[in-house]
């Protein structure tokens, strides 16, 4: 099909490119050889009159027409999609169909373990990709894309896409099993008192979800140690006197194979909510409709969270505990 001389299929290429910068790449991506999508590059560069990506030292930059069109093409080929959508149905028992979801490794211990042992019972063919994007808003993966659902805290979801609620949870605070804390417990004393580890995770990130909310509460910690994922708060605790701040049903996920101690976090008294996320354009996927419901469903078997008290002094908050 064409329209004013334009080739439409040009346009998947384009959107590739555009969201690439790397013509190897933008053929892997839409199943093009090299020489293929160099022509196609040409062709879109005719069209145009305007080069749309310039090599600038070892790699290629988009101009400032390549700009103006990435955001208005990315629509186009997204509205396409739900509109041929539409019109094709999702039958999960056959569908080879790959779906692309962004979660913590958090998220990915809690939820998917129970949601993948349903998406391999009633859609065996089906294939999930699972990544941990965080170098920039994860909506942007979204718009390019990347992704077909996103696993997030409500208070860092787009408010341009639609979301749904997925499960809720609470801060807990982690103790070695040798750590003295973990006979005599968990108060805010011996909270402020202690040593932590705490999780970063990337620049555009520069601080913790924890270190943010104590630090609206005027809490200060004594960190010593930094690591860049939430399962390494839990490994590295073993054989130390360190506190790590964790979500409740993580460490209670990992506190079944580690000689791990769990208590309610003294200084963050709050639950949050863990939410589900896709592309407006895409309310109307048979496919994805059908994948939140099964991770609903999934999530629909946690259980309930230990009701948070506020430990006194000498008092212990314990929620669960591994035998060293």
């Amino acid at each position: 099909m064409h329209l004013k001389g334009l080739d439409l299929n040009l346009l998947v290429v384009l959107d590739a490119l555009l969201a690439e910068k790397n013509i190897t790449r933008t053929g892997e991506r839409i199943h093009l050889s090299q020489p293929a999508t160099s022509g196609a590059l040409a062709r879109l560069r005719d069209y145009f009159g305007d080069p749309l990506l310039i090599q600038v030292g070892q790699k290629m930059e988009l101009t400032p027409l390549a700009e103006q069109l990435a955001q208005p093409v990315r629509e186009l080929i997204l509205k396409g999609e739900s509109i041929i959508g539409k019109n094709q149905g999702f039958r999960p028992e056959t569908s080879q169909r790959v779906f692309r979801l962004n979660m913590s490794d958090y998220s990915a211990a809690v939820i998917m373990n129970r949601a993948l042992r349903r998406i391999r019972a009633l859609a065996p063919e089906v294939r999930i990709e699972i990544t941990s994007l965080i170098d920039e808003p994860t909506s942007d993966y979204l718009e390019r894309g990347y992704l077909d659902l996103i696993i997030t805290p409500s208070f860092m979801a787009s408010a341009l896409h639609p979301t749904e609620l997925l499960f809720t949870d609470q801060h807990a605070a982690v103790v070695w099993n040798e750590n003295p804390i973990a006979r005599t417990g968990m108060t805010l004393e011996a909270y402020l008192a202690g040593g932590h580890i705490i999780s970063r995770f990337s620049k555009m990130y520069g601080f913790g979800v924890d270190e943010l909310l104590l630090s609206r509460r005027g809490y200060q910690r004594r960190i010593e140690v930094v690591v860049s994922s939430f399962s390494m708060l839990m490994t590295q605790l073993i054989g130390t006197h360190m506190i790590a701040t964790i979500q409740e049903r993580f460490a209670r996920y990992y506190a079944q194979y580690m000689p791990l101690s769990v208590f309610s976090c003294p200084a963050i008294q709050e639950s949050f909510e863990v939410m589900l996320q896709w592309h407006r354009f895409h309310e109307s996927d048979m496919g994805i409709q059908w994948l939140r419901k099964t991770l609903r469903e999934a999530a629909a078997e946690l259980e309930p969270l230990t009701p948070i008290a506020t430990p006194q002094a000498g008092e212990s908050s314990h929620i669960a505990h591994h035998p060293a």
